[in-house]
């Protein structure tokens, strides 16, 4: 006979949201009988996250630290057909190795792995093997919701992790390399150097599409390393879908008859034109383990919806991208915007673009055609 379960938290799911949550909880929280439940035999999937210095603030450092493998501190570079810049700020990387081991070591027992959650309530969860688990609060970070409620575009990506038998000669991470063949939208290799021989090497589509043709992708990433003289094995690979959301409804997407508390993507906590996470999921994690649990369903959602109106500019330049820019003129956008100031670039992916941040941007020779960029601008909701 199955056995039910009680705690003050039960967090659902696993990845990067839930895991944080979690951590904060421990570490600031301790009285709190927490439980994260992740339906796969490991947290955090398959993923590599990454984050300049400036997306965390320093005083929060603390609680994604521990999990960073790799550390740039010389800073990261962009490629795009005629123009290269060095950039100064440096960069960090979470997998989901170390994301595992540290939740396991801190966790410990609170993690429950390998559990299907079948239903969730605000104040339980029925797991699919029968059991139950009575809360106090549920949240639930189970990664996307109903995204038919959003207008998006995909950011999707196959990466490869390639063991070279001899030095790759790439000393920091590549952001954008944009100079290879314009393919399916806007197409970059992203490229991250582990150590002098091992390099992540990720094929990336801003696309109007979500369907990823993972054979197609692996066979370029195979020939752009022909291309850079590598001779290199495979020893680890991963694979993703991230919605650009440029328009929807919110009310939709997280409907107010929906009582359950929300984190994560669930949320519509990202960046919308990058769908870029890890900076509100350290933000948000730490706001979180300062509310009461008996109202964290109607103040997360506030906080969601408080994020969702704040994004209203980002999925502007998300409209203008998807709608004005002709597929194969995408990356002059990109171009365009990484010859800006290095601090306005650092808020940008933060989501924290000033004012002046957000006119610079568009002020200047526009990157696509005015008259397509007005039109999206003018018939699309935001």
């Amino acid at each position: 006979m199955t056995k039910d379960l009680d705690c003050d938290l039960v967090i659902v799911g696993g990845g990067l949201a839930g895991g944080l949550i979690a951590l904060a909880f421990t570490a600031l929280r301790p009285d709190v009988r927490l439980l994260l439940v992740e339906q796969g035999e490991q947290p955090g999937g398959n993923h590599v996250w990454s984050f300049f210095d400036g997306d965390v603030a320093k005083k929060d450092r603390w609680l994604v630290d521990p999990m960073v493998a790799h550390r740039w501190p010389q800073g990261h570079e962009v490629r795009f057909p005629g123009q290269a810049r060095r950039l100064d700020t440096p960069y960090n990387s979470v997998t989901t190795v170390q994301f595992a081991v540290h939740l396991r070591t801190v966790l410990g027992d609170r993690l429950l792995t390998g559990a299907q959650a079948g239903g969730i309530a605000p104040d339980h969860v029925v797991l699919a093997d029968g059991r139950t688990i009575r809360a106090s609060a549920v949240i639930d970070a189970r990664g996307a919701g109903d995204l038919s409620a959003l207008r998006c575009g995909w950011q999707k990506f196959v990466g490869h992790a390639l063991r070279c038998d001899a030095p790759h000669g790439i000393d920091r991470p590549v952001i954008m390399d944009a100079t290879v063949e314009q393919e399916d939208g806007y197409r970059f290799v992203y490229l991250l150097p582990w150590d002098e021989r091992t390099i992540f090497v990720e094929d990336t589509y801003y696309s109007n599409s979500p369907a990823l043709d993972v054979p197609a992708l692996d066979a370029r990433i195979a020939a752009y390393a022909r291309d850079k003289g590598w001779r290199a094995d495979l020893v680890h690979r991963e694979q993703g879908v991230l919605p650009v959301v440029h328009g929807g409804d919110f009310d939709r997407y997280w409907p107010k008859e929906d009582k359950v508390a929300r984190a994560g993507v669930r949320a519509g906590l990202f960046q919308p034109m990058t769908g870029y996470s890890l900076p509100d999921a350290v933000r948000f994690a730490l706001w979180l383990a300062d509310q009461p649990l008996d109202g964290l369903p109607a103040a997360t959602r506030v906080h969601a919806a408080a994020h969702w109106r704040r994004g209203g500019y980002y999925r502007l330049l998300g409209r203008m991208l998807f709608g004005a820019a002709r597929p194969d003129q995408r990356w002059r956008i990109f171009a365009r915007f990484y010859r800006l100031g290095p601090d306005l670039i650092q808020r940008f992916y933060a989501g924290r673009s000033t004012l002046s941040d957000r006119i610079r941007i568009l002020c200047g020779r526009p990157p696509v055609p005015i008259r397509d960029a007005m039109r999206t601008l003018w018939n699309a909701p935001a």
